[in-house]
């Protein structure tokens, strides 16, 4: 039975894992769960009994202590990196934020085989992350639908491109002029995935392309120039890997992200339980250029690709705060990559990451000047 922790476990990733448990009874042993204030979890720890909870609100986490004295509860970020300190087999990372990158180096660290969805991981701290994991002989397993396909589509060492697809999000087929007055409930409607808000609106503003184009750089140990991304609004064809003798090799299936969470969670081993089957009988599988020009996020991530350091660790800072202000109906979907820019301008100066505590600070710098030019 493998032992799994998941962090983040009231949201989508999380909850999308545990009906992943659901499926293969006996399978697995879910000895830690962690979320915020979600009071699901309480139900969660009902059905699953696991030997250790993370939260982050001192109430819920006094409601759970008294209810289940059997269960060691933990508090607040110290409490999430003990929970991710606990020996398993594999640690689930469905939080959102740079809140996810301490309690994965510290499960790295303890040597738990990571199941990656936390973006800001890799995007922040991949630099840091990759060569750890190397060292301590863990497995960074990936979750998101465009990296799991890469990782299964990888059958040789001569790759020349890795074909990243998108579904261009909600406003895919508005015009600039359109898209100067988006709102974020029209950016909530994605067209093909359910996902939680944060990267809904990343996918509407492409944001979310430009972070996958910089953790699959670290996970796969290609270079900016060798990632092209491709509109595919099917979201059927999940990524490509084309090789150096011209041949291309894809990973197709019906979009649901509970099929890369098995993946990773059954590893070594595949799944014999289908969530969800694609007929391609009278199906068009259509793929477009990314346009740079209307969602200028993807240009802004690339160039913060290229600059490595501490360029990403801005920008995913500035994202965080604007995505959230978007949400809020604070800003417009133009002001999110003009303040991303002016970030850049004031505290990018080609430094490199020399250890955790600098991405910490600078994440910090970052998201109280974008706060203040906001207002």
């Amino acid at each position: 039975m493998k032992k799994i922790t998941i962090l983040g476990s009231t949201g989508s990733i999380g909850i999308q894992s545990l009906e992943v448990v659901d499926k293969y009874h006996g399978e697995f042993d879910v000895v830690g769960l962690a979320c915020k204030s979600n009071r699901q979890i309480l139900s969660q720890i009902e059905k699953y009994a696991p030997k250790y909870v993370a939260v982050s609100d001192n109430t819920l986490a006094k409601e759970i202590a008294e209810a289940y004295p059997q269960i060691k509860v933990l508090v607040g970020e110290e409490g999430l990196c003990e929970i991710a300190d606990i020996k398993v087999d594999l640690v689930i990372n469905g939080l959102v934020g740079i809140s996810g990158l301490r309690p994965t180096i510290v499960a790295i660290k303890r040597k738990n085989n990571i199941a990656l969805a936390n973006k800001e991981t890799l995007v922040a701290g991949g630099e840091l992350v990759m060569p750890l994991a190397k060292q301590m002989g863990v497995e960074i397993l990936p979750v998101d639908s465009e990296h799991s396909a890469i990782w299964q589509s990888l059958t040789a060492k001569n790759v020349k491109k890795i074909l990243l697809t998108a579904s261009g999000g909600a406003f895919r087929d508005w015009t600039k002029k359109q898209l100067t007055e988006a709102k974020a409930c029209d950016a909530l409607k994605h067209p093909n995935w359910d996902m939680g808000a944060k990267v809904t609106i990343d996918s509407a503003t492409l944001m979310n392309k430009g972070l996958e184009i910089i953790e699959a750089m670290h996970l796969f140990g290609v270079d900016v120039d060798d990632i092209k991304v491709l509109v595919h609004r099917q979201s059927v064809v999940h990524s490509m890997v084309e090789y150096a003798d011209g041949s291309v090799i894809a990973q197709l299936s019906y979009p649901d992200m509970r099929l890369p969470i098995q993946i990773a969670m059954l590893y070594p081993h595949r799944g014999n339980h289908a969530f969800n089957t694609f007929d391609f009988v009278g199906k068009n599988l259509t793929f477009e250029d990314a346009d740079e020009e209307r969602f200028p996020c993807l240009a802004i991530a690339k160039y913060c690709a290229k600059e490595k350091g501490i360029a990403p660790v801005i920008m995913n800072a500035a994202n965080e705060i604007l995505v959230k202000a978007y949400l809020d109906n604070k800003i417009k979907f133009y002001d999110i990559p003009y303040y991303i820019e002016c970030a850049l301008r004031q505290f990018y100066h080609k430094e490199r990451i020399v250890d955790e505590q600098q991405i910490y600070n600078v994440d910090e710098e970052v998201r109280e000047y974008v706060l203040r030019l906001i207002g």
